[in-house]
């Protein structure tokens, strides 16, 4: 608050600025379902704090960059155009992220992140290799490789090879589950487990690629190839425990 005299007056927000005749124009709510955008001319009575207001526009800024990354492709998406997905002023976008390039690479990040850890919580569930492998095969299949979620990887790899920075978060995370995931092939007998690791997370990754070109490539069509991979490292790591027990 600032003060007049003795009577106080209210400091102007950020949207007041831009838009001293319609607060809601910063923040309001979309005409897409799911969006709960809190707003001064929502007649709940109780205006958001400046922090509030400000998360929310963070995710609203994400979630709309997400769903443009795989609509527009990554190199279409402009401060305008993500402003008006997210419902707010352009301004915005700069206001709380260094640059649209900082924005998409959060909201790509994130998603990959997302979807990513939904496969590591698969292992949880598998009691051998092989259950492991036909539950992250069959996660698979939900995608034809035109879906958003298919499209938004294609494009975050493509812009990957462009941008360093987006390159190394890009890796973190995939390092991550490879880390995961060896870590538990390892723990059900598997050798060479890093490797072993690398080479089926990199055959699903292509799967994903290919679906779009070939529909055919489905779970149940590599399924028998990619155990051909598994089967003999378990093999080979229970003969050496069986000619050491003896």
């Amino acid at each position: 608050m600032i003060s007049a005299g003795s009577r106080p007056i209210a400091r102007p927000s950020l949207c007041l600025l831009r838009k001293p005749d319609l607060v809601s124009s910063c923040y309001r709510l979309g005409n897409r379902p799911g969006r709960s955008f809190r707003a001064y001319d929502q007649g709940s009575g109780v205006a958001p704090t400046t922090a509030e207001r400000g998360r929310e526009v963070r995710q609203l800024l994400v979630r709309a960059a997400t769903e443009l990354i795989a609509e527009r492709g990554w190199t279409a998406v402009s401060t305008r155009i993500l402003a008006e997905r997210a419902g707010v002023v352009p301004g915005l976008v700069h206001y709380h992220f260094a640059s649209l390039q900082a924005l998409l690479n959060e909201a790509a990040v994130g998603a990959m992140r997302a979807a990513i850890d939904g496969l590591g919580s698969l292992l949880d569930q598998a009691r051998t290799p092989d259950d492991a492998l036909d539950l992250l095969l069959g996660s698979v299949d939900q995608y034809t490789g035109q879906d958003p979620m298919s499209l938004l990887f294609t494009e975050t790899y493509l812009a990957a090879t462009r941008d360093p920075a987006l390159r190394a978060e890009v890796v973190a995370v995939i390092t991550a589950f490879l880390g995961r995931f060896a870590q538990w092939l390892d723990g059900h007998g598997v050798d060479a487990p890093e490797q072993t690791a690398a080479v089926l997370a990199a055959a699903i990754d292509g799967v994903l690629l290919h679906r779009v070109l070939n529909p055919a490539v489905t779970a149940a069509a590599v399924a028998p190839v990619l155990r051909r991979i598994l089967t003999p490292a378990v093999t080979g790591r229970s003969r050496t425990r069986k000619a050491g027990e003896d």
